[in-house]
């Protein structure tokens, strides 16, 4: 029998309700989302006001973007739990994601993500002007044709390759310049460029002082070995141990997300079921363009939960 994993999605992913009917129907979900609002409390005062009816505009704020679908993942994942679905044999997440994988494989408490989070992000968005950074969706050409296009447009500032989604999808990050110079590049060689609504050119050289700010975070941060071997974006490589998962957690943020190798590595290691859990079902899609000789199932909402229990069973 094949091997197990859960992945979580990152930014992005989130929507004005996310996995409120599991916060309605489990108490496991509530008390999740309950935890999360009072260590928020201090900074977030309409927390889950926000998550589920958003009145003012601000959960595409990566303030509130970051902690509410961490949230929002691991209040799913919890009712997984007791619903008696099985552990998994690997965990992963897309960039943010990464933290959820970390609570699921019980290397940090929920309360302690949450404001870790909450830190990231606030980090992230100081570190470069509004305006200055921008983020471009490559597609259709090879990883290796967007760093050799990274290249060529450097010289009207920083761009370099952010995720590696699949490998026939790359995401650029950096200076508004050179990444519009890099998808004009990109178009002329065939590719299609979709610009993304971000404030922040994330997994870019431009996010070293965030990164060092974090890393101070991190380091204040209870972290314990993890229960779960973790794939970590940084190195696409299992990890376990408190100190790497930590060095890798901050090196995060200025280098890219190895997200195709990562989803290789895992079916390396005998995986052929990935189990997404979290808004939407884009690592599902990844997955499929990465590997196609596997099973793969998201859970968004609560009649997912039988669907996945058959999945994992069959």
């Amino acid at each position: 029998m094949g091997k197990l994993a859960y992945i979580f999605p990152g930014q992005g992913s989130q929507y004005v309700g996310m996995a409120y009917d599991f916060y309605k129907e489990f108490y496991q979900a509530a008390e999740v989302f309950h935890t999360a609002e009072h260590a928020l409390r201090m900074s977030l005062t309409d927390f889950l006001e926000t998550i589920f009816k958003d009145p003012n505009g601000k959960l595409n704020s990566t303030v509130y973007t970051q902690p509410a679908l961490l949230t929002a993942s691991y209040a799913i994942y919890r009712v997984m739990e007791e619903e008696g679905l099985p552990k998994p044999d690997y965990v992963a997440g897309h960039s943010l994601g990464e933290y959820t994988a970390l609570l699921v494989a019980g290397c940090i408490d929920l309360s302690s993500a949450v404001r870790l989070t909450y830190s990231r992000a606030e980090y992230m968005q100081s570190a470069v002007p509004e305006g200055k950074g921008a983020m471009l969706a490559i597609l259709k050409i090879t990883p290796a044709q967007v760093e050799e296009i990274c290249k060529e447009a450097q010289d009207l500032g920083v761009v370099e390759p952010a995720n590696y989604n699949s490998p026939y999808q790359v995401v650029i990050s950096g200076e508004r310049k050179a990444v519009e110079k890099a998808g004009l590049l990109a178009k002329s060689r065939g590719a299609k460029v979709i610009p993304l609504k971000v404030s922040v050119p994330s997994h870019c050289s431009l996010m070293k002082p965030a990164a060092e700010a974090l890393g101070i975070k991190l380091s204040q941060t209870p972290i314990k070995h993890a229960l779960i071997p973790v794939v970590q974006n940084r190195t696409a490589q299992e990890h376990t141990r408190a100190a790497e998962i930590r060095e890798n957690l901050k090196e995060q943020l200025f280098l890219p997300v190895k997200w195709y190798q990562s989803v290789k590595y895992m079916v390396s290691k005998g995986v052929d079921t990935f189990v997404e859990i979290g808004p939407r079902n884009v690592l599902s899609k990844l997955v499929l363009q990465t590997v196609k000789e596997v099973k793969v199932a998201n859970v968004e909402k609560p009649e997912d939960l039988e669907k996945v229990r058959n999945l994992i069973q069959n």
